[in-house]
């Protein structure tokens, strides 16, 4: 890998020292939030994205180096392997460099190049291509051989020309060009599938369509392949062919003769029937996995906002899964998540039921000193919301939560394994109590594309979001450090240096010694060695151990250094925990050596400070408007409170308690040009928003953050050109706002008159 440190450096910008650096940590078997965490002075402190953005990068070109070393034992094989061909291809930077210098040599199925040579027709073909003065069909005519299969100077040119367009296409040189032609020219053109108008009204907003692939976004990349993917939509992603074929006769045709003729004929054959196809698919293939890196992207911030949520704490709660016909599933839980009581209440079937239900919410809140509700947001939710307000029970919180995922885990292995006796209702209604409690440390048991984030997650690259998502839940669990005590096993999972089958170790030595005294003690759990504990260690917190820093964030390899600054204060640790003042006495520089620099020195301070602190924010209760339950409740002009469940290029959508987000577009964040949505706003963010559109059919609200939204509303203003469920603007009103349609691109008439004529001879 030394010999890739330069391009990585170049690449992402990171000195080639703190590269290599960090490269030498991850093959240790270092993980990144430790890396990021505790070896800052071997990184020069970077963080958790260049860190990953090393190891993916120096990953692609591993797998490249695989395929360089595969094509150059295929060269040897063949024998076509030659020094300048060799240093070709150990030159290559990229695996497209890779493959289109190996093309020419590939072997390949039997093509009409191929058979034109079998018929003794290459010499023919390069001695048109040099397209010196000569009579081709006098040239031609020597190469007529019935037996080959070449009957007349027809059969013999057109063979050669078949040779010529493979040249052509195979050429690196041409390739290159096409390709920078295709990525800077190429249009998305999409039309409805004949037949298909009605089944496609989802993708009305593609029915005719055209935009620049270059600068397309990726939820409309996404939108379009997943309409062409259902056979809904047809959709090419072409140039103009004219600029095309200019672009290979500069680079081909030097002479103006009859083989000249020849080889233009070639150039246009070999661009439609290989070259094109070949540079389509390659387009589409670049664009699709920059649309699916944006996408993942995305996807990974909104499930860390998500994650990062703001946790209630250890609370007694009461949580419901809300129902109409079959019930309400209740629960209660103790501080810990533990289950103490379920049962069903039918608060929505009949008056009698209601009273019953009243009775027994108001005495399990008693039973258990319930401090909390959680109240699921799906079928009934917000009917349940108001049941449960109504009997104003005291000193109770009462929180809406999002249930996303939870019929997901409700379902899953891990759920039947800790609820064995125990339903899906019921497990389901766990679920939404604990995530109230902890929302992380209850998500982290779900598969997170299930957990109601992102956009198009199906549709994407699926090892790289996994990939993704794993490293954004891994960071997530280890910023806010796991309490090794009460932790499941898949949450303990996700620490540093642990992994499924550790975590699992951890639970059965918890569950049979009983509770950790120390993080010392972790290395009698079996399989446990000293670079899982160096790795991992840090990240777990023992509540009220002897050791006070084994609560905090302090990695046990700094308890001798923390312990010397202490003594030198003429103090005990946890003394000096307790004191700031004490703590800004600390000079830092008298503690520098050649392991430990100022950036954990200054960690280590933060600790002390708060100890074991919860990056999370504080959490505050929201509820919903009273009066406004569903749809058909709202009016255009309504201001009302809402939370942020997900966040996209185009927008953000808000549940306003009415069982259907609505939209906030990108145009309607703020009284300001809005550039990333991210930008204004998050995932479990409570806005302010104004009801701009509502549409009941389709089942659709247009939502406002900008603070003059009510005014607009009022004053009549027309409505955007965006449409605010993809946030694009037709083809025909962006027309109308830029004048006249724009016209096809002039050529030259005498370039038309010749293409027409080339065309035509290959109807």
């Amino acid at each position: 890998m030394n010999n890739h440190l330069q391009y990585i450096s170049t690449a992402l910008n990171i000195n080639s020292k703190q590269i290599n650096a960090t490269l030498t940590l991850l093959e240790e078997g270092a993980s990144v939030p430790f890396i990021s965490r505790y070896r800052k002075e071997l990184t020069g402190s970077l963080d958790e994205v260049q860190i990953a953005a090393i190891r993916d990068l120096a990953q692609q070109l591993k797998e490249l180096d695989k395929r360089r070393e595969a094509i150059l034992k295929s060269l040897t094989e063949l024998g076509k392997l030659t020094p300048e061909l060799e240093k070709q291809l150990n030159t290559a930077q990229t695996l497209t460099i890779l493959e289109d210098i190996y093309l020419p040599y590939k072997p390949k199925r039997k093509t009409r190049a191929s058979i034109a040579r079998e018929k003794g027709l290459e010499p023919l073909a390069l001695t048109v291509l040099a397209q010196s003065r000569m009579d081709v069909e006098q040239e031609a005519a020597t190469y007529i051989n019935d037996e080959k299969g070449v009957a007349n100077v027809q059969d013999a040119l057109a063979g050669a020309r078949d040779i010529i367009a493979e040249i052509i296409n195979e050429d690196a040189e041409a390739r290159a060009k096409m390709r920078k032609y295709f990525e800077q020219k190429a249009t998305y053109k999409t039309v409805v599938a004949k037949g298909k108008e009605i089944e496609a009204i989802k993708y009305k907003d593609y029915f005719e369509w055209e935009e620049s692939a270059k600068t397309a976004p990726s939820h409309r990349v996404l939108a379009m392949l997943r309409g062409e993917e259902e056979g809904l939509l047809k959709l090419d992603v072409l140039p103009p062919d004219e600029d095309a074929i200019q672009i290979l006769e500069k680079q081909f045709i030097t002479g103006n003769n009859s083989a000249s003729q020849q080889v233009e004929l070639a150039i246009y054959d070999g661009y439609k029937r290989l070259l094109r196809p070949a540079m389509e698919t390659e387009l589409r293939a670049a664009i699709k996995q920059k649309a699916d890196e944006e996408a993942i992207r995305v996807f990974a911030a909104n499930a860390r906002q998500l994650l990062m949520a703001a946790p209630l704490g250890q609370k007694n709660v009461m949580a419901i899964d809300p129902g109409f016909r079959t019930g309400c599933k209740v629960v209660c839980l103790d501080k810990q998540g533990a289950l103490l009581e379920n049962t069903t209440i039918y608060p929505h079937t009949g008056q009698g039921n209601i009273k019953d239900a009243e009775w027994k919410v108001k005495q399990l809140c008693e039973k258990y000193q319930i401090e909390a509700i959680s109240i699921g947001n799906g079928t009934a939710g917000r009917e349940t919301e108001t049941f449960i307000r109504g009997l104003q029970i005291p000193d109770t919180t009462i929180v809406m939560v999002n249930e996303s995922g939870a019929s997901i885990y409700s379902a899953s292995p891990l759920a039947r394994e800790e609820f064995p006796d125990h339903d899906v209702t019921v497990r389901g209604a766990v679920s939404i109590g604990r995530r109230l409690m902890d929302p992380l440390a209850e998500l982290v048991k779900i598969d997170p594309k299930s957990i109601g984030v992102g956009q198009y997650q199906h549709d994407v690259d699926q090892s790289k979001l996994q990939q993704s998502l794993d490293d954004t839940v891994m960071s997530c669990v280890n910023a806010v450090g796991v309490e090794l005590n009460t932790a499941s096993k898949q949450l303990l999972s996700y620490v540093s240096g642990l992994g499924d089958s550790l975590a699992q170790n951890i639970v059965t030595y918890r569950n049979k010694n009983g509770a950790f005294k120390n993080r010392e003690s972790l290395k009698k759990v079996p399989r446990l060695g000293d670079k899982a504990f160096e790795q991992a260690a840090g990240f777990l917190r023992i509540r009220d151990a002897a050791q006070p820093l084994d609560s905090s964030g302090v990695h046990p390899e700094r308890y001798e250094l923390v312990n010397k600054m202490a003594k030198d204060l003429g103090v005990s640790v946890a003394e000096l925990i307790k004191n700031t003042e004490l703590q800004k006495q600390i000079n830092l520089q008298k503690y520098v050596n050649a392991e430990v620099g100022l950036p954990t020195l200054q960690d280590i301070v933060k600790e002390l400070a708060k100890p074991g602190r919860d990056p999370r924010e504080q959490f505050e209760a929201f509820s919903f408007a009273d009066d406004v339950n569903s749809i058909s409740d709202l009016k255009k002009g309504m201001k009302l409170k809402g939370i942020v469940t997900n966040i996209t290029n185009f927008g953000a959508f808000v549940d306003i308690g009415v069982h259907q987000d609505g939209l906030v577009h990108t145009s309607q964040l703020a009284n300001r040009f809005v550039a990333n949505p991210n930008e204004v706003v998050k995932v479990s963010q409570v806005v302010q928003v104004t009801v701009t559109d509502v549409d009941v059919e389709r089942k659709r609200i247009s939502l406002s953050m900008k603070e003059d939204s009510q005014r607009e509303i009022k004053s009549g203003s027309p409505k955007s050109n965006w449409n605010k469920e993809q946030g694009t603007r037709n083809k025909d009103q962006v027309q109308k706002r830029n004048g006249q349609p724009k016209k096809e691109k002039e050529v030259d008439g005498d370039l038309q008159a010749k293409l027409a004529k080339l065309k035509g001879m290959f109807k």
